[in-house]
Protein backbone atom coordinates (compact mmCIF):
# COMPACT_ATOMS: atom_id res chain seq x y z
CA UNK A 1 0.00 0.00 0.00
CA UNK A 2 1.54 3.07 -0.87
CA UNK A 3 1.84 6.29 1.41
CA UNK A 4 -0.83 8.37 -0.07
CA UNK A 5 -3.36 4.95 0.09
CA UNK A 6 -2.16 4.62 3.41
CA UNK A 7 -3.32 8.09 4.60
CA UNK A 8 -6.68 8.09 3.16
CA UNK A 9 -7.86 4.93 5.00
CA UNK A 10 -6.46 6.81 8.32
CA UNK A 11 -8.59 9.78 7.19
CA UNK A 12 -11.34 7.41 6.65
CA UNK A 13 -11.12 5.82 10.42
CA UNK A 14 -10.71 9.08 11.70
CA UNK A 15 -14.40 10.44 10.18
CA UNK A 16 -15.99 7.34 10.93
CA UNK A 17 -14.63 7.57 14.69
CA UNK A 18 -15.94 11.56 14.70
CA UNK A 19 -19.14 10.47 12.98
CA UNK A 20 -19.51 7.72 15.84
CA UNK A 21 -18.59 10.07 18.27
CA UNK A 22 -20.77 12.41 17.27
CA UNK A 23 -23.84 10.51 17.35
CA UNK A 24 -23.15 9.31 20.90
CA UNK A 25 -23.53 12.60 21.81
CA UNK A 26 -19.90 13.67 22.19
CA UNK A 27 -17.95 16.14 19.52
CA UNK A 28 -14.28 15.58 19.61
CA UNK A 29 -11.19 17.41 17.16
CA UNK A 30 -9.58 14.95 14.49
CA UNK A 31 -6.21 15.99 16.08
CA UNK A 32 -7.44 13.97 19.55
CA UNK A 33 -8.71 10.95 17.14
CA UNK A 34 -5.59 10.67 15.20
CA UNK A 35 -3.47 10.60 18.41
CA UNK A 36 -5.85 8.36 20.10
CA UNK A 37 -5.86 5.66 16.77
CA UNK A 38 -1.72 5.71 16.79
CA UNK A 39 -1.90 4.79 20.77
CA UNK A 40 -4.57 2.08 19.87
CA UNK A 41 -2.38 0.62 17.61
CA UNK A 42 0.84 1.14 19.15
CA UNK A 43 -0.49 -0.76 22.70
CA UNK A 44 0.69 -4.36 22.29
CA UNK A 45 -2.54 -5.59 24.43
CA UNK A 46 -4.32 -5.06 21.16
CA UNK A 47 -2.50 -7.11 19.22
CA UNK A 48 -2.36 -5.07 15.93
CA UNK A 49 0.50 -5.42 13.49
CA UNK A 50 1.96 -2.22 12.08
CA UNK A 51 4.10 -4.52 9.67
CA UNK A 52 0.86 -5.47 7.87
CA UNK A 53 -1.64 -4.04 5.97
CA UNK A 54 -4.83 -4.10 8.22
CA UNK A 55 -7.94 -5.71 6.86
CA UNK A 56 -11.25 -4.76 7.27
CA UNK A 57 -11.65 -6.86 10.94
CA UNK A 58 -8.46 -5.24 12.10
CA UNK A 59 -9.89 -1.35 11.06
CA UNK A 60 -13.40 -2.39 12.10
CA UNK A 61 -11.61 -3.33 15.79
CA UNK A 62 -9.77 -0.40 15.80
CA UNK A 63 -12.86 1.74 15.26
CA UNK A 64 -14.49 0.31 18.36
CA UNK A 65 -11.37 0.83 20.15
CA UNK A 66 -11.03 3.98 19.96
CA UNK A 67 -15.02 4.84 20.47
CA UNK A 68 -14.21 2.79 23.42
CA UNK A 69 -12.11 4.74 25.04
CA UNK A 70 -12.76 8.51 23.41
CA UNK A 71 -16.22 7.96 25.22
CA UNK A 72 -15.01 7.02 28.48
CA UNK A 73 -15.62 10.08 29.95
CA UNK A 74 -14.77 8.82 33.49
CA UNK A 75 -11.46 8.01 32.15
CA UNK A 76 -7.98 10.43 34.09
CA UNK A 77 -6.35 8.98 30.84
CA UNK A 78 -8.85 10.41 28.32
CA UNK A 79 -8.48 14.06 30.17
CA UNK A 80 -4.97 14.04 30.35
CA UNK A 81 -4.84 13.14 26.88
CA UNK A 82 -7.27 15.89 26.13
CA UNK A 83 -5.64 18.71 28.62
CA UNK A 84 -2.09 17.85 26.41
CA UNK A 85 -4.08 18.43 23.07
CA UNK A 86 -6.08 21.36 24.36
CA UNK A 87 -2.85 23.41 25.95
CA UNK A 88 -0.42 22.39 22.90
CA UNK A 89 -3.38 24.19 20.80
CA UNK A 90 -3.54 27.50 22.30
CA UNK A 91 -0.57 28.09 24.45
CA UNK A 92 2.29 29.38 22.07
CA UNK A 93 5.57 31.27 22.35
CA UNK A 94 5.98 34.69 22.27
CA UNK A 95 7.22 35.93 19.77
CA UNK A 96 4.54 33.31 17.37
CA UNK A 97 1.82 34.68 19.56
CA UNK A 98 2.71 38.08 18.51
CA UNK A 99 3.34 37.07 14.86
CA UNK A 100 0.08 36.00 14.74
CA UNK A 101 -1.77 39.30 16.54
CA UNK A 102 0.44 41.18 14.10
CA UNK A 103 -1.08 39.38 11.19
CA UNK A 104 -4.57 39.90 12.62
CA UNK A 105 -3.44 43.26 13.04
CA UNK A 106 -2.08 43.98 9.32
CA UNK A 107 -5.21 41.69 7.88
CA UNK A 108 -7.81 44.98 8.57
CA UNK A 109 -5.91 47.26 6.84
CA UNK A 110 -5.10 46.38 3.36
CA UNK A 111 -8.10 47.51 1.79
CA UNK A 112 -7.77 50.57 3.42
CA UNK A 113 -4.33 51.27 2.62
CA UNK A 114 -5.11 49.85 -1.36
CA UNK A 115 -7.55 53.12 -1.14
CA UNK A 116 -5.13 55.48 -0.37
CA UNK A 117 -2.62 54.52 -2.37
CA UNK A 118 -4.25 53.77 -5.33
CA UNK A 119 -6.03 57.24 -5.22
CA UNK A 120 -5.72 59.80 -7.74
CA UNK A 121 -7.58 62.51 -6.02
CA UNK A 122 -7.41 65.71 -7.82
CA UNK A 123 -10.07 67.80 -6.39
CA UNK A 124 -10.54 69.66 -3.06
CA UNK A 125 -12.90 67.44 -2.13
CA UNK A 126 -11.28 64.14 -3.12
CA UNK A 127 -7.94 65.47 -1.50
CA UNK A 128 -10.08 66.40 1.59
CA UNK A 129 -11.86 62.61 1.63
CA UNK A 130 -8.01 61.31 1.00
CA UNK A 131 -6.80 62.98 4.26
CA UNK A 132 -9.84 61.45 6.23
CA UNK A 133 -8.88 58.04 5.25
CA UNK A 134 -5.10 58.53 6.15
CA UNK A 135 -6.30 59.51 9.95
CA UNK A 136 -8.75 56.19 9.98
CA UNK A 137 -5.68 54.31 8.77
CA UNK A 138 -3.74 55.96 11.65
CA UNK A 139 -5.90 55.18 14.25
CA UNK A 140 -6.96 51.34 13.09
CA UNK A 141 -2.91 50.92 12.98
CA UNK A 142 -2.09 52.41 16.08
CA UNK A 143 -5.34 50.93 18.04
CA UNK A 144 -5.50 53.50 20.34
CA UNK A 145 -9.21 53.97 20.36
CA UNK A 146 -11.79 53.97 17.89
CA UNK A 147 -12.49 55.32 14.08
CA UNK A 148 -15.89 56.45 14.65
CA UNK A 149 -15.54 58.34 18.54
CA UNK A 150 -15.70 61.61 17.39
CA UNK A 151 -13.17 62.97 19.86
CA UNK A 152 -10.38 59.88 18.78
CA UNK A 153 -10.45 61.52 15.24
CA UNK A 154 -10.36 65.13 15.93
CA UNK A 155 -7.39 64.29 17.98
CA UNK A 156 -5.77 61.92 15.54
CA UNK A 157 -6.22 65.05 13.05
CA UNK A 158 -4.30 67.62 15.10
CA UNK A 159 -1.71 65.36 15.92
CA UNK A 160 -1.24 64.37 12.01
CA UNK A 161 -1.84 67.74 11.01
CA UNK A 162 1.67 68.84 12.98
CA UNK A 163 3.89 66.46 11.17
CA UNK A 164 2.10 66.12 7.87
CA UNK A 165 0.01 68.86 6.64
CA UNK A 166 -2.74 68.34 4.15
CA UNK A 167 -1.01 70.30 1.51
CA UNK A 168 1.64 67.85 1.57
CA UNK A 169 -0.93 65.09 -0.12
CA UNK A 170 0.18 66.22 -3.74
CA UNK A 171 3.95 65.26 -3.13
CA UNK A 172 2.68 62.15 -1.01
CA UNK A 173 0.65 61.39 -4.51
CA UNK A 174 3.60 61.38 -6.72
CA UNK A 175 5.85 58.95 -4.53
CA UNK A 176 5.61 55.05 -5.59
CA UNK A 177 3.17 52.64 -3.83
CA UNK A 178 5.84 50.86 -1.64
CA UNK A 179 7.14 54.34 -0.70
CA UNK A 180 3.52 55.84 0.21
CA UNK A 181 3.40 52.49 2.17
CA UNK A 182 6.33 53.03 4.50
CA UNK A 183 5.55 56.90 4.66
CA UNK A 184 1.93 55.76 6.29
CA UNK A 185 3.31 53.40 8.74
CA UNK A 186 5.80 55.92 9.87
CA UNK A 187 3.00 58.46 10.41
CA UNK A 188 1.07 56.33 12.01
CA UNK A 189 3.81 55.24 14.71
CA UNK A 190 5.09 59.26 15.11
CA UNK A 191 1.18 60.13 15.94
CA UNK A 192 0.92 57.06 18.44
CA UNK A 193 3.03 58.78 19.87
CA UNK A 194 2.07 62.56 19.87
CA UNK A 195 -1.39 61.09 21.09
CA UNK A 196 0.93 59.07 24.22
CA UNK A 197 2.94 61.54 24.94
CA UNK A 198 -0.48 64.27 25.21
CA UNK A 199 -2.04 61.74 27.30
CA UNK A 200 0.86 61.65 29.72
CA UNK A 201 1.01 65.67 29.64
CA UNK A 202 -2.78 65.13 30.19
CA UNK A 203 -3.30 67.28 27.30
CA UNK A 204 -5.41 64.66 25.40
CA UNK A 205 -5.33 60.81 24.56
CA UNK A 206 -8.99 60.37 25.20
CA UNK A 207 -10.00 56.62 24.42
CA UNK A 208 -6.38 55.40 25.50
CA UNK A 209 -6.67 52.67 28.39
CA UNK A 210 -4.20 53.18 30.67
CA UNK A 211 -2.14 49.97 30.06
CA UNK A 212 1.00 50.27 32.49
CA UNK A 213 -1.79 50.74 35.91
CA UNK A 214 -3.75 47.92 34.62
CA UNK A 215 -0.75 45.48 34.31
CA UNK A 216 0.29 46.21 37.54
CA UNK A 217 -2.77 45.31 38.72
CA UNK A 218 -3.55 42.47 36.97
CA UNK A 219 -0.37 40.89 36.64
CA UNK A 220 0.21 40.04 40.35
CA UNK A 221 -3.39 38.89 41.24
CA UNK A 222 -2.90 36.78 38.07
CA UNK A 223 0.15 35.17 39.36
CA UNK A 224 -1.10 35.19 42.61
CA UNK A 225 -4.15 32.59 41.28
CA UNK A 226 -1.89 30.62 39.87
CA UNK A 227 0.73 30.25 42.49
CA UNK A 228 -2.53 28.97 44.72
CA UNK A 229 -3.39 26.75 41.97
CA UNK A 230 -0.31 25.02 41.80
CA UNK A 231 0.18 24.58 45.51
CA UNK A 232 -3.37 22.58 45.61
CA UNK A 233 -1.76 20.73 42.89
CA UNK A 234 0.98 19.69 44.02
CA UNK A 235 -0.18 18.46 47.18
CA UNK A 236 -2.78 16.26 45.90
CA UNK A 237 0.04 14.62 43.88
CA UNK A 238 1.60 14.34 47.07
CA UNK A 239 -1.34 12.36 48.30
CA UNK A 240 -1.52 10.12 45.75
CA UNK A 241 2.03 9.46 45.50
CA UNK A 242 1.91 8.48 49.21
CA UNK A 243 -1.12 6.48 48.07
CA UNK A 244 0.18 4.40 45.55
CA UNK A 245 3.40 3.99 47.88
CA UNK A 246 0.98 2.49 50.69
CA UNK A 247 -0.78 0.06 47.58
CA UNK A 248 3.08 -1.10 46.56
CA UNK A 249 4.25 -1.39 50.22
CA UNK A 250 1.09 -3.32 52.05
CA UNK A 251 -1.03 -4.78 49.25
CA UNK A 252 -4.12 -2.98 50.38
CA UNK A 253 -6.13 -1.12 47.80
CA UNK A 254 -9.23 0.89 48.78
CA UNK A 255 -8.87 2.49 45.19
CA UNK A 256 -7.89 0.39 41.77
CA UNK A 257 -4.20 1.37 41.36
CA UNK A 258 -4.58 1.47 37.80
CA UNK A 259 -7.56 4.64 38.09
CA UNK A 260 -4.83 5.86 40.98
CA UNK A 261 -2.10 5.97 38.74
CA UNK A 262 -3.91 7.89 35.90
CA UNK A 263 -5.34 10.24 38.16
CA UNK A 264 -1.64 11.21 39.31
CA UNK A 265 -0.44 11.20 36.09
CA UNK A 266 -3.55 13.49 35.10
CA UNK A 267 -2.27 15.89 38.84
CA UNK A 268 1.62 15.61 37.47
CA UNK A 269 0.30 16.77 33.59
CA UNK A 270 -1.57 19.70 35.55
CA UNK A 271 1.41 20.66 37.56
CA UNK A 272 4.15 20.94 34.68
CA UNK A 273 1.52 23.36 32.63
CA UNK A 274 0.72 25.47 35.27
CA UNK A 275 4.76 25.99 35.44
CA UNK A 276 5.28 26.49 32.11
CA UNK A 277 2.13 28.92 32.72
CA UNK A 278 3.66 31.26 36.04
CA UNK A 279 7.31 31.27 34.22
CA UNK A 280 5.46 32.78 31.24
CA UNK A 281 4.17 35.56 34.15
CA UNK A 282 7.28 35.92 35.82
CA UNK A 283 8.83 36.51 32.03
CA UNK A 284 5.76 38.99 31.12
CA UNK A 285 6.20 40.81 34.92
CA UNK A 286 9.83 41.76 34.38
CA UNK A 287 9.08 42.65 30.41
CA UNK A 288 6.45 44.96 31.73
CA UNK A 289 8.52 46.82 33.80
CA UNK A 290 11.50 47.33 31.36
CA UNK A 291 9.16 48.48 28.87
CA UNK A 292 7.11 51.12 31.52
CA UNK A 293 10.27 52.14 32.43
CA UNK A 294 11.90 52.88 29.21
CA UNK A 295 8.65 54.60 28.05
CA UNK A 296 8.50 56.47 30.75
CA UNK A 297 11.61 58.50 29.97
CA UNK A 298 11.68 58.40 26.31
CA UNK A 299 11.59 61.39 24.22
CA UNK A 300 11.17 60.11 21.02
CA UNK A 301 7.49 59.77 19.06
CA UNK A 302 7.98 56.70 17.59
CA UNK A 303 10.40 54.90 19.91
CA UNK A 304 7.17 55.73 22.39
CA UNK A 305 4.86 53.94 20.19
CA UNK A 306 6.98 50.86 19.61
CA UNK A 307 6.81 50.52 23.31
CA UNK A 308 2.94 50.90 23.98
CA UNK A 309 2.36 48.37 20.78
CA UNK A 310 4.82 46.10 23.10
CA UNK A 311 3.18 46.67 26.13
CA UNK A 312 -0.04 45.62 24.34
CA UNK A 313 1.24 42.58 23.57
CA UNK A 314 2.05 41.49 26.89
CA UNK A 315 -1.17 42.82 27.85
CA UNK A 316 -2.97 40.15 25.43
CA UNK A 317 0.00 37.58 26.30
CA UNK A 318 -1.32 38.07 29.98
CA UNK A 319 -5.21 37.10 28.76
CA UNK A 320 -3.84 34.08 26.70
CA UNK A 321 -2.20 32.74 29.65
CA UNK A 322 -5.03 33.26 31.78
CA UNK A 323 -7.69 31.68 29.59
CA UNK A 324 -5.71 28.52 28.96
CA UNK A 325 -5.08 28.21 33.17
CA UNK A 326 -8.90 28.50 33.30
CA UNK A 327 -9.26 25.81 30.16
CA UNK A 328 -6.86 23.16 32.21
CA UNK A 329 -9.47 23.08 34.89
CA UNK A 330 -12.21 21.30 32.49
CA UNK A 331 -10.09 18.14 32.56
CA UNK A 332 -9.02 17.66 36.21
CA UNK A 333 -10.26 14.26 36.77
CA UNK A 334 -7.94 13.39 39.66
CA UNK A 335 -9.96 15.71 41.75
CA UNK A 336 -13.19 13.88 41.48
CA UNK A 337 -11.67 10.47 41.56
CA UNK A 338 -11.56 10.67 45.52
CA UNK A 339 -13.05 13.45 47.81
CA UNK A 340 -11.09 15.52 50.10
CA UNK A 341 -12.20 13.47 53.01
CA UNK A 342 -11.78 10.47 51.20
CA UNK A 343 -8.21 11.30 50.64
CA UNK A 344 -8.02 12.20 54.12
CA UNK A 345 -9.29 8.88 55.51
CA UNK A 346 -7.12 6.39 53.32
CA UNK A 347 -3.97 9.00 54.75
CA UNK A 348 -4.50 8.35 58.38
CA UNK A 349 -1.40 7.41 60.14
CA UNK A 350 0.26 8.20 56.68
CA UNK A 351 3.44 10.41 56.33
CA UNK A 352 2.81 12.24 53.48
CA UNK A 353 5.80 13.45 51.56
CA UNK A 354 6.54 16.50 49.27
CA UNK A 355 9.13 16.38 46.57
CA UNK A 356 11.40 18.42 48.78
CA UNK A 357 11.22 16.46 51.34
CA UNK A 358 12.16 13.31 49.71
CA UNK A 359 15.22 15.38 48.15
CA UNK A 360 16.09 16.11 51.41
CA UNK A 361 16.17 12.54 52.97
CA UNK A 362 18.34 11.50 49.93
CA UNK A 363 20.80 14.12 49.98
CA UNK A 364 23.25 12.35 51.80
CA UNK A 365 23.53 8.90 49.45
CA UNK A 366 25.85 9.61 46.81
CA UNK A 367 27.00 7.53 44.33
CA UNK A 368 30.48 5.93 44.66
CA UNK A 369 32.00 6.09 41.38
CA UNK A 370 34.50 3.41 42.11
CA UNK A 371 31.63 0.59 42.73
CA UNK A 372 29.94 1.67 39.21
CA UNK A 373 33.01 2.75 37.34
CA UNK A 374 31.99 1.77 34.34
CA UNK A 375 29.15 3.96 33.71
CA UNK A 376 29.84 7.74 33.41
CA UNK A 377 28.51 9.90 36.56
CA UNK A 378 27.49 13.65 36.61
CA UNK A 379 27.70 14.97 40.08
CA UNK A 380 26.93 19.05 41.03
CA UNK A 381 30.60 20.06 42.11
CA UNK A 382 32.00 18.13 39.09
CA UNK A 383 29.68 19.21 36.11
CA UNK A 384 29.59 23.01 34.92
CA UNK A 385 25.73 24.12 34.65
CA UNK A 386 24.40 20.77 36.50
CA UNK A 387 21.06 22.96 37.17
CA UNK A 388 20.39 22.99 33.69
CA UNK A 389 21.45 19.75 32.60
CA UNK A 390 18.12 17.87 30.51
CA UNK A 391 16.96 15.31 32.33
CA UNK A 392 14.91 12.04 31.00
CA UNK A 393 11.86 11.57 32.35
CA UNK A 394 11.35 15.16 33.17
CA UNK A 395 13.07 14.09 36.13
CA UNK A 396 11.58 11.52 37.57
CA UNK A 397 13.14 8.02 38.65
CA UNK A 398 13.19 5.78 35.49
CA UNK A 399 13.87 2.61 37.66
CA UNK A 400 10.65 3.09 40.41
CA UNK A 401 8.52 3.93 37.52
CA UNK A 402 9.67 0.30 35.47
CA UNK A 403 10.03 -1.42 39.11
CA UNK A 404 6.85 -0.16 40.49
CA UNK A 405 4.11 -0.43 37.95
CA UNK A 406 4.45 2.94 37.08
CA UNK A 407 4.83 4.63 39.98
CA UNK A 408 6.08 8.40 39.63
CA UNK A 409 8.65 9.42 42.37
CA UNK A 410 10.92 12.47 41.50
CA UNK A 411 15.05 12.11 41.18
CA UNK A 412 17.35 13.48 43.46
CA UNK A 413 20.30 14.89 41.05
CA UNK A 414 22.39 15.46 43.85
CA UNK A 415 22.66 11.63 44.37
CA UNK A 416 24.49 11.53 40.79
CA UNK A 417 23.43 12.15 37.33
CA UNK A 418 23.70 8.75 35.04
CA UNK A 419 25.05 9.62 31.55
CA UNK A 420 23.98 7.01 28.78
CA UNK A 421 24.14 6.83 25.53
CA UNK A 422 24.48 11.08 25.82
CA UNK A 423 21.50 11.12 27.90
CA UNK A 424 21.11 12.20 31.45
CA UNK A 425 18.82 9.70 33.87
CA UNK A 426 17.96 11.23 37.93
CA UNK A 427 16.88 8.55 40.56
CA UNK A 428 15.28 8.55 43.67
CA UNK A 429 17.54 6.71 45.78
CA UNK A 430 21.52 5.72 45.15
CA UNK A 431 19.60 1.70 44.97
CA UNK A 432 17.70 2.76 42.39
CA UNK A 433 20.98 4.49 40.33
CA UNK A 434 23.03 1.47 40.74
CA UNK A 435 19.82 -0.84 39.96
CA UNK A 436 19.16 1.30 36.72
CA UNK A 437 22.69 1.59 35.50
CA UNK A 438 23.53 -2.28 35.87
CA UNK A 439 20.61 -2.31 33.29
CA UNK A 440 20.24 0.93 31.78
CA UNK A 441 19.11 -0.66 28.02
CA UNK A 442 16.33 -3.00 30.05
CA UNK A 443 14.98 -0.17 32.23
CA UNK A 444 15.02 2.69 29.03
CA UNK A 445 12.94 -0.14 26.73
CA UNK A 446 10.65 -0.84 29.68
CA UNK A 447 9.62 2.44 30.01
CA UNK A 448 9.11 2.93 26.40
CA UNK A 449 6.81 -0.16 26.84
CA UNK A 450 5.00 1.47 29.54
CA UNK A 451 4.36 4.09 27.92
CA UNK A 452 3.06 2.11 25.00
CA UNK A 453 0.17 1.03 27.57
CA UNK A 454 -0.47 4.30 29.03
CA UNK A 455 -0.21 6.68 25.81
CA UNK A 456 -0.68 10.22 28.17
CA UNK A 457 3.41 9.48 29.18
CA UNK A 458 4.58 10.55 26.03
CA UNK A 459 3.80 13.59 26.63
CA UNK A 460 4.12 13.75 30.38
CA UNK A 461 7.57 12.03 30.07
CA UNK A 462 8.94 13.75 27.07
CA UNK A 463 9.29 10.41 25.20
CA UNK A 464 8.81 11.89 21.65
CA UNK A 465 11.58 10.80 20.46
CA UNK A 466 10.77 6.95 20.92
CA UNK A 467 7.33 7.96 19.55
CA UNK A 468 8.22 10.16 16.69
CA UNK A 469 5.33 9.01 15.13
CA UNK A 470 2.64 8.59 17.82
CA UNK A 471 1.96 12.47 18.25
CA UNK A 472 0.37 13.68 15.66
CA UNK A 473 -0.41 17.02 17.23
CA UNK A 474 2.91 19.24 17.06
CA UNK A 475 5.30 18.26 20.12
CA UNK A 476 5.17 20.89 22.91
CA UNK A 477 7.57 19.95 24.77
CA UNK A 478 9.61 20.30 21.95
CA UNK A 479 7.97 23.96 20.42
CA UNK A 480 7.50 25.62 24.11
CA UNK A 481 9.67 24.82 26.81
CA UNK A 482 13.76 25.94 26.52
CA UNK A 483 15.45 22.96 26.19
CA UNK A 484 18.89 22.87 27.75
CA UNK A 485 21.73 22.70 24.95
CA UNK A 486 23.90 19.58 25.53
CA UNK A 487 25.74 20.03 22.77
CA UNK A 488 26.53 23.10 20.22
CA UNK A 489 28.67 23.49 17.70
CA UNK A 490 31.79 25.90 18.55
CA UNK A 491 34.73 27.16 16.85
CA UNK A 492 37.66 29.32 17.72
CA UNK A 493 40.35 31.33 15.73
CA UNK A 494 44.00 32.13 16.39
CA UNK A 495 46.19 34.75 14.74
CA UNK A 496 48.98 32.78 12.49
CA UNK A 497 52.06 34.12 14.53
CA UNK A 498 50.31 36.25 17.50
CA UNK A 499 54.29 37.12 18.29
CA UNK A 500 55.83 38.91 15.65
CA UNK A 501 59.24 37.84 16.73
CA UNK A 502 58.03 34.39 15.84
CA UNK A 503 57.49 35.03 12.24
CA UNK A 504 59.86 33.08 9.93
CA UNK A 505 60.54 35.12 6.86
CA UNK A 506 62.05 31.74 5.03
CA UNK A 507 59.21 29.69 5.89
CA UNK A 508 57.79 28.59 2.12
CA UNK A 509 54.74 25.87 2.10
CA UNK A 510 55.12 25.37 -1.71
CA UNK A 511 56.64 22.12 -1.65
CA UNK A 512 58.90 22.99 -5.53
CA UNK A 513 59.71 25.88 -3.68
CA UNK A 514 61.33 23.84 -0.91
CA UNK A 515 63.21 21.19 -3.76
CA UNK A 516 64.14 24.51 -5.79
CA UNK A 517 65.98 25.82 -2.88
CA UNK A 518 67.63 22.64 -1.95
CA UNK A 519 68.82 21.53 -5.60
CA UNK A 520 70.09 25.75 -5.64
CA UNK A 521 71.64 24.44 -2.06
CA UNK A 522 73.13 20.98 -3.68
CA UNK A 523 74.86 23.92 -6.54
CA UNK A 524 76.92 25.89 -3.88
CA UNK A 525 78.87 23.06 -2.46
CA UNK A 526 80.67 22.85 -5.85
CA UNK A 527 81.16 26.25 -6.43
CA UNK A 528 83.83 28.32 -5.09
CA UNK A 529 83.22 31.82 -3.33
CA UNK A 530 85.79 34.76 -4.39
CA UNK A 531 85.81 38.72 -3.42
CA UNK A 532 87.86 41.37 -4.71
CA UNK A 533 87.71 45.03 -3.93
CA UNK A 534 88.05 47.84 -6.07
CA UNK A 535 89.17 51.48 -5.78
CA UNK A 536 85.81 52.65 -5.57
CA UNK A 537 85.04 50.50 -2.65
CA UNK A 538 87.78 50.86 -1.08
CA UNK A 539 87.49 52.65 2.57
CA UNK A 540 83.77 52.56 2.10
CA UNK A 541 83.19 49.91 5.28
CA UNK A 542 83.23 52.18 8.93
CA UNK A 543 85.90 49.98 11.33
CA UNK A 544 85.61 50.20 14.70
CA UNK A 545 87.79 49.02 17.47
CA UNK A 546 88.42 49.83 21.19
CA UNK A 547 91.36 49.08 22.93
CA UNK A 548 92.30 49.61 26.94
CA UNK A 549 94.64 52.43 28.16
CA UNK A 550 98.05 51.23 29.59
CA UNK A 551 97.55 50.28 33.54
CA UNK A 552 99.35 51.99 35.87
CA UNK A 553 102.21 50.70 38.33
CA UNK A 554 104.12 51.42 41.01
CA UNK A 555 106.77 49.40 43.08
CA UNK A 556 108.63 49.79 46.22
CA UNK A 557 112.09 48.60 46.93
CA UNK A 558 113.65 48.30 50.40
CA UNK A 559 117.17 50.41 49.62
CA UNK A 560 116.76 53.12 48.02
CA UNK A 561 120.15 54.22 45.53
CA UNK A 562 121.04 57.09 43.71
CA UNK A 563 124.55 58.47 41.61
CA UNK A 564 125.67 61.38 40.23
CA UNK A 565 127.67 62.27 36.83
CA UNK A 566 129.46 65.78 35.77
CA UNK A 567 127.53 67.04 33.10
CA UNK A 568 129.52 66.98 29.77
CA UNK A 569 130.35 70.51 29.22
CA UNK A 570 132.43 71.15 25.58
CA UNK A 571 133.91 74.37 24.30
CA UNK A 572 134.14 75.32 20.20
CA UNK A 573 136.45 77.78 20.01
CA UNK A 574 137.03 79.89 15.97
CA UNK A 575 133.70 80.38 15.44
CA UNK A 576 133.61 83.34 14.67
CA UNK A 577 135.32 84.19 10.96
CA UNK A 578 138.48 82.02 12.17
CA UNK A 579 139.76 79.28 9.99
CA UNK A 580 140.64 76.73 12.52
CA UNK A 581 138.07 75.71 15.02
CA UNK A 582 139.30 74.33 18.13
CA UNK A 583 137.20 71.65 20.55
CA UNK A 584 137.96 71.54 24.29
CA UNK A 585 136.49 69.41 26.48
CA UNK A 586 135.50 71.01 29.90
CA UNK A 587 134.43 67.85 31.44
CA UNK A 588 135.03 67.59 34.64
CA UNK A 589 136.19 63.84 35.82
CA UNK A 590 134.26 61.83 37.60
CA UNK A 591 136.74 61.34 40.71
CA UNK A 592 137.24 64.45 41.25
Amino acid sequence: MSSSQAEGVIRTIIREIAQTCLSRGQSLSETLIAFMVKAVVLDPRNQFNVDRTLTKQDVQKLIELCVDRLMDQTSPTLNTIKMQVYFDMNYTSRREFLEVQQKVLQSRLPSLSREITDSRAKTREDLKSLYGKIVSYVIQRSNLGSATDISTVRETTAALQSVFPQAQLATFMSLLKQDKEQQLSELALIVSGIRLFNKDSRKGGEGIQNLPAVLNETLPAAAADIESELAGCERLAWQYTALLEKICERNECPVHPDLLKQALYNTRQHEAFLRLILVGFTVRESLIRSLVRRSSCQPHFTALASLWTGLEGEMLLLSMLTNVASGLRAFLSAQSLLSPDQVELLLHGLQVQTDADRCSVTAEERVVESEMSSCEWCFPESTAHFEDVPLQYKGFCGFTLVKNNGLLLPGNPKIGVLKHKEKYYAFSSRSAAYEFASKADEFIAAAVEMAKRQPELIQLLQLHQEFASVTPYSESGEKLLVKTISKSDASMQTETHPLETNIVKSYEWNEWELRRRAIKLANLRNKVTRSMQTHASHMRRHNSTQTFLPKDAVSQTKRDGESSVPKAQVYLSGLRGGTNMMKLDLTRAVDE
